[in-house]
């Protein structure tokens, strides 16, 4: 019977695989598979039957029965005294789970809890135009500064890093483990259907160097493909649309077992990634995320990273998966529907697999006879203490090959002033020589273990809004959407409509229609937020 079942499932495959590469694409992306995982015990332990019965894909819909989603507290920076606090240090993040996460609340017409909005990874998840590296590192750094559009009593430092480019052709090979929740927390359109097409569409763009293994878990974990070569796409593909919900989500189990398959198949100078593709809801297990977190950091000095792929909603976790990523050398990713996962999974695959640079921080040092006060816009779970930028233990942010990362400072412009009043503080600032801020980097190379520093100056010299870059603006006008869903203090009698006139004169490079689809999403918001539309 086994034997039948698997020979009617090659059957049934056999047009997609004579097909052309072209049609192939368009029936992925038309259809879905529902697939059918079934595990039976026996005296060899497991068995994964598969069948290829297809389904029409459906959209996500907004009717959630239980919501149990969670997100981490997040409390927005506020403005600081560079005399009392003139070093500000933070991890990079090329994170953008946030923004596909909010997107798809507001798509519905839901208001998405503050919480969930982290405003660096809204901002990153843009691409940028910064100039390439020309010296041999493996990123570009570039600085703006200019007024405020939303305050003109301030000014924003933009602060933006260009990682090397690099495409599919030019990456080393790959050895990839695709561990996939196959829980029944992931019988849903939204979720396993929608992880199958993209990591279908994912293995389309790999080739014969790279090797492609799969790892299931529900209640108990499996291995359902070995190290198969990408110069067998119908056999990944095969595998993957056999896959069928159900069970309770042992993840813990699942990881460990994804990272034996990840050293059985290593690849020296090569690419050695985990794909973990769930909704999160670790309910078996060591599911908290401080154990999560110590499983992850195990094992993310062999070589290995790893990239969470956050799919459904309504049980989705948010803090789990993002605890994986940070703690794992690894990147974090919300696929709310085929647009995103093109984004990450096509456009910028690139830049998902290859980590050019790791431990990546930044610190910036305020000349306090320029600058009065300042505040990060954003990443306020990545900062850092001062002492931990030059301790090459420190964990910190990776970038990927042609990777982005944005970073913006409000800035209230004068001479700081020592309000402490403390007897035994020496009361002197820096001299007026003309630099606003000086910016140091820390990055390490792949395969390295120390540190190398960067240092840039920035002048003092403001341009008005009109002579930005459209970069410098787009990236404005984001943030402050952000800070409108966070219903922040800093963003008051700013509109909704102010938002999408500053992105609007800003789009004009946008070959994916990425930035288009950002003002589509503020107008949609604007019903749900009608305080903020005038």
């Amino acid at each position: 019977m086994k034997k039948n079942s698997i020979l009617i499932s090659l059957i049934g495959l056999v047009a997609f695989a004579c097909g052309t590469a072209d049609e192939a694409s368009n029936q992925s992306e038309a259809r879905s598979t529902k697939a059918d995982y079934a595990e039976k015990e026996d005296g060899e332990g497991e068995e994964l039957v598969y069948s290829t019965e297809e389904v029409a894909y459906d959209e996500p819909t907004s009717q959630i029965e239980h919501n149990t989603e969670s997100y981490a507290y997040i409390k927005e920076n506020d403005f600081k005294n560079p005399l009392r606090e003139p070093l500000s240090t933070f991890s990079i993040d090329v994170d953008n789970a946030s923004y596909t996460n909010v997107r798809r609340m507001l798509e519905v017409g839901s208001k998405p809890p503050v919480d969930a909005v982290r405003i660096e990874e809204f901002i990153n998840y843009f691409d940028y135009n910064y100039p390439t590296p020309t010296d041999q590192k493996p990123f570009s750094v570039y600085t703006e500064l200019a007024e405020c559009p939303w305050d003109e009593d301030k000014q924003l430092l933009h602060i933006g890093l260009q990682g090397q480019k690099m495409s599919i052709d030019e990456l080393p090979p790959s050895n990839l483990v695709f561990l996939v929740d196959v829980s029944g927390s992931m019988d849903q359109a939204n979720k396993l259907p929608l992880l199958k097409k993209s990591l279908i569409k994912m293995v389309n763009q790999m080739n014969g160097r790279d090797k492609i293994s799969l790892v299931v878990y529900a209640g108990n974990s499996g291995v359902v493909l070995d190290g198969a070569s990408c110069d067998n796409p119908f056999l990944i593909t095969t595998k993957l649309n056999g896959l069928r919900p159900g069970g309770s989500t042992g993840g813990a189990e699942g990881i460990e077992l994804a990272y034996q398959i990840a050293e059985k198949h290593f690849i020296t100078n090569g690419i050695n990634r985990i794909i973990l593709a769930t909704d999160g809801d670790f309910n078996v297990g060591p599911s908290s995320d401080a154990e999560m977190q110590r499983l992850i950091e195990s094992k993310r000095d062999l070589g290995i990273y790893i990239t969470a792929l956050g799919f459904g909603m309504g049980n989705y976790k948010d803090s789990k998966m993002e605890a994986i990523a940070d703690h794992g050398n690894g990147n974090y990713f919300y696929i709310d529907d085929m647009r995103s996962s093109n984004h990450i999974l096509v456009n910028n695959l690139a830049g998902t697999l290859m980590t050019i640079a790791k431990d990546v921080k930044i610190q910036v040092e305020f000349n306090p006879e320029m600058v009065a006060s300042y505040r990060l816009i954003g990443y306020e779970n990545r900062l850092m203490n001062e002492e931990d930028f030059d301790n090459d233990k420190k964990d910190a942010g990776e970038i990927g090959a042609g990777h982005t990362v944005t970073a913006i400072y409000e800035i209230i412009r004068g001479k700081a002033t020592n309000d402490r009043n403390l007897k035994y503080q020496a009361n002197t600032s820096s001299a007026d020589n003309g630099e606003l801020a000086h910016i140091k980097l820390r990055y390490k190379l792949p395969n390295e273990s120390t540190s190398q520093l960067i240092a840039y100056k920035v002048n003092s010299e403001a341009l008005p809004l009109s002579q930005t870059s459209d970069d410098f603006r787009f990236s404005a006008a984001v943030s402050a959407f952000g800070m409108t869903l966070r219903e922040s203090a800093h963003i008051e009698g700013f509109s909704l409509n102010q938002i999408l006139e500053l992105a609007d004169g800003s789009s004009n490079a946008d070959p994916n229609n990425l930035r288009r689809d950002f003002m589509t999403l503020v107008k949609t918001s604007r019903h749900i937020y009608s305080s903020k539309e005038m």
